[in-house]
């Protein structure tokens, strides 16, 4: 497989920014009715071509042009064995989920710049227990310890939670000279922070931009029940699984979370054309009215493959 698609245990993630004739064949298995019918019958079981024809009520040769199609596609593997005439095909279901991440817009490169930030290489923070920091392969540092924030390890962090404070991030100003910003966009994955998960527990989250309050944006819950895409096997299925991918934009009009418009602070109030860098802070207010936490994800945990995201768009 190309170096775009992951595999995870039993899942198949597939980000589809870098499209390739991997990812059509598996987009041809997936287009047809029946192929779905066989791959939902060899759920939990192998079965030969025959059987599988049988259960499905359609002739052998066309239950065995599927099945080669879903072998190409790569979601199924098959093997032959002996039978009582000759041999037969044994297929086998490879993945219990297929996630595919979709393209999104790209402005033209010359006047876009986009700028990844690790969501452990906070310069400063200030956060309240329940917390904690988790890299893709184990707990760092002592959990619902405020001073864990401080362990050089949080780098590897991929994972981070509080009740409520902030982390802060300071990003470098790579607008070009004599540029014009048109609009700063940032972008990660998050959501609520609850007891072990709970789809129903609000939280106000906040960004902060060069100490201007961008605006606050209600998580609805804290999502579990189902392991995120890319969660580490390690970490235990009733605890936080992944978050909701937001993107906050803020332009001359005004400031948005996804396309909705959540206060009115624009581009000119952050000053942003006379810093050497940009300060990032998300959180939770103190006195916020829901004060349900909040879970960060990083590039490998949750279900969005990219860490905390900013985005410039300018002219000139």
């Amino acid at each position: 497989m190309d170096n775009h698609e992951t595999f995870s245990g039993r899942k198949l993630v597939i980000n589809l920014d870098e499209p390739s004739g991997n990812v059509e064949q598996l987009l041809k298995g997936l287009a047809s009715g029946p192929r779905i019918d066989i791959l939902r019958y060899l759920g939990g079981h192998s079965s030969s071509v025959n059987e599988i024809a049988d259960a499905l009520s359609i002739p052998a040769t066309t239950a065995a042009l599927h099945i080669n199609q879903l072998e190409k596609a790569g979601l199924i593997r098959t093997e032959l064995k002996p039978a009582s005439r000759g041999l037969q095909k044994i297929c086998v279901r490879l993945y219990d989920q297929v996630v595919m991440t979709l393209p999104v817009g790209e402005l033209p490169q010359e006047n876009t710049i986009d700028i990844v930030m690790p969501i452990g290489a906070y310069v400063d923070c200030n956060v309240t227990p329940t917390c904690g920091l988790a890299s893709e392969h184990g707990i760092i540092g002592n959990l619902d310890d405020p001073a864990t924030f401080y362990d050089p390890g949080r780098l590897n962090a991929q994972l981070l939670w509080f009740k409520y404070g902030y982390v802060e991030y300071r990003f470098p100003n790579r607008l070009p000279a004599n540029a014009i910003l048109e609009n700063l966009q940032i972008s990660f994955e998050v959501c609520s922070e609850a007891p072990l998960h709970n789809d129903d527990w609000p939280s106000d989250i906040t960004l902060w931009i060069n100490e201007v309050e961008v605006g606050t944006w209600t998580s609805p819950g804290d999502f579990g029940g189902e392991r995120g895409a890319l969660t580490p096997n390690w970490w235990e299925e009733w605890n936080s699984q992944y978050g909701l991918l937001k993107v906050w934009r803020i332009t001359d009009h005004g400031s948005y979370v996804d396309g909705t418009q959540i206060s009115g602070s624009t581009l000119s109030e952050l000053n942003i054309e006379a810093q050497k860098f940009m300060s990032v802070r998300v959180g939770v207010k103190e006195d916020a009215a829901n004060i349900g936490g909040i879970n960060i994800f990083g590039c490998r945990f949750g279900n969005y493959p990219q860490d905390i995201l900013m985005r410039m768009r300018f002219r000139g």
